[in-house]
């Protein structure tokens, strides 16, 4: 297999170039004809062998930023360097390193799977490798449909398809634009077990996705684009322990209509019709709020059966972080 003979070539080198910058993007901006403004002034740094998630609302910038890494828009300013290598000033070798998987399912429909793919790796200059297309192939569960015309496959097979082409050519770097979307959940999760494999192979991994639970699954670290800014860039873990809020939702035996005076200070909410108290606190911060309420609840006679607590999801922390900057 592909994935794992690679793993064990690159092996620990993977994790000690863990920190090491594969892209890296400098004061990039890009203006249409039309004066839209697409990017502005973008810096961002992407790290060898790692799964980044870039996200944000329709219209953000993604695709744009996207499209200039990989040489298919111009920069209006700014530079990118791929492995080193500038976008525009080195455009071949750049763009050898990169692999790139589109939301749109064009595909040439006469084509057998086996031929679009060989000819992919072609257009790069690479010399032909039938074994590596094979394991290719078999990796995304497309030998048996190695001769079949692409007109003649399902959706979901075409997007393994477009994978197939763009891994032909053995990028360091793969750009997921949407790669899941249309798709159902069964070839989504074969999808990303595709996906972890080539992260453990050292390929390092960038994603625009829709589906933030599987970001939250996935990514390493989180970028959050909005109106052509990059507004925050943090490691996923850091980023739930910074912004996400808990929960603490205490279970009434008995209906509650109003809280106690002496109870304001908390910050409580009734909820389901007055059979619980929601408790709302900063993942940050220390529990001692908590002793103090159940100490307070106790105080007021107010007794509960069962209690549980929740973390913000990163889909919540996200649709807060657009909104706080929008």
């Amino acid at each position: 297999m592909y994935l794992n003979n690679h793993a064990s070539q690159a092996g620990h080198s993977v994790q000690s170039t863990q920190a090491e910058t594969i892209v890296r993007i400098e004061g990039l901006s890009k203006v249409y004809e039309s004066g839209f403004q697409a990017l502005k002034n973008v810096d961002l740094e992407i790290r060898r062998g790692e799964i980044f998630a870039l996200l944000g609302p329709n219209g953000a910038g993604k695709t744009t930023l996207i499209s200039i890494i990989c040489g298919l828009v111009n920069p209006s300013s700014g530079t990118v360097h791929v492995d080193g290598h500038h976008i525009l000033h080195d455009y071949r070798a750049a763009r050898s390193k990169i692999g790139l998987v589109p939301q749109e399912l064009t595909t040439d429909a006469f084509e057998t799977v086996w031929s679009t793919v060989t000819l992919s790796r072609g257009l790069f200059g690479k010399r032909s490798n039938p074994a590596h297309i094979e394991k290719v192939l078999k990796d995304l569960t497309l030998w048996d449909k190695r001769n079949n015309k692409l007109m003649t496959l399902s959706g979901g097979m075409k997007r393994r398809v477009l994978i197939a082409k763009a891994l032909s050519h053995e990028p360091q770097v793969l750009f997921l634009d949407e790669p899941t979307a249309g798709v159902d959940v069964e070839l989504r999760r074969d999808m990303w077990n595709v996906v972890a494999a080539l992260r453990a192979s050292g390929v390092t991994i960038i994603l625009t996705t829709h589906y933030i639970e599987e970001a939250e699954e996935m990514a390493d670290r989180v970028g959050v684009i909005n109106n052509g800014e990059i507004v925050l860039v943090e490691g996923k873990n850091e980023l739930m322990r910074k912004l996400g809020s808990k929960q603490l939702t205490l279970h009434l035996p008995e209906k509650l209509s109003q809280l106690p005076p002496h109870l304001a200070q908390h910050q409580l909410e009734i909820a389901d019709d007055g059979h619980e108290l929601v408790y709302t606190y900063d993942a940050q911060g220390e529990d001692a709020g908590i002793a103090n309420l159940l100490a307070d609840l106790n105080q007021a006679g107010i007794h509960f059966t069962d209690l549980q607590t929740r973390q913000s999801s990163l889909e919540e922390i996200f649709v807060n972080l657009v909104k706080e900057r929008s």
